[in-house]
């Protein structure tokens, strides 16, 4: 194997390492968010999205990118949290063609019921893969980052 051959299956190791933590993560989330609120992880984090923002709304295209989404996969998770009463859609009064969703306040609710169990399981999920050695590198660097302002 050569140098380049090498770095191509570094970068496919740490790919693999990432998707294990990734999934070992939102499995646990998934779990916890379903059993105690209703909600599943790409739920929580449109709610989650659209509550860091100034006056609770997002374009549709933000909210899209913001839960890696496609357009036609936002629109149907919107309507589902739509119908449940947890946002709504208001058309932009600068551009009728812009359509911004908003947060309503039973979904800022619902969000502040299940932040507690979301990130009460994120750190058992990452203390669980601080103990598994394969992991405990990326969990590390993971803890390094600085925290967004």
């Amino acid at each position: 194997m050569g140098i380049a051959d090498d770095a191509v299956e570094i970068r496919a190791q740490g790919w693999r390492t990432l998707a294990a933590l990734h999934g070992l993560i939102e499995t646990a989330l998934e779990r916890a968010l379903q059993a105690e609120h209703d909600l599943s992880v790409v739920e929580y984090t449109v709610l989650d999205a659209l509550s860091r923002q100034h006056g609770w709304h997002m374009r549709m295209r933000q909210l899209a990118r913001a839960a890696a989404l496609s357009g036609s996969a936002t629109t149907r998770l919107v309507t589902r949290l739509e119908e449940r009463g947890l946002l709504t859609r208001v058309l932009c009064a600068d551009d009728r063609r812009g359509i911004y969703t908003e947060l309503t306040p039973s979904g800022s609710e619902l969000l502040g019921r299940a932040r507690p169990t979301h990130d009460r399981v994120l750190a058992d999920a990452l203390a669980e893969g601080e103990r598994t050695p394969e992991l405990a590198p990326l969990v590390d660097a993971l803890h390094r980052l600085p925290a967004a302002h």
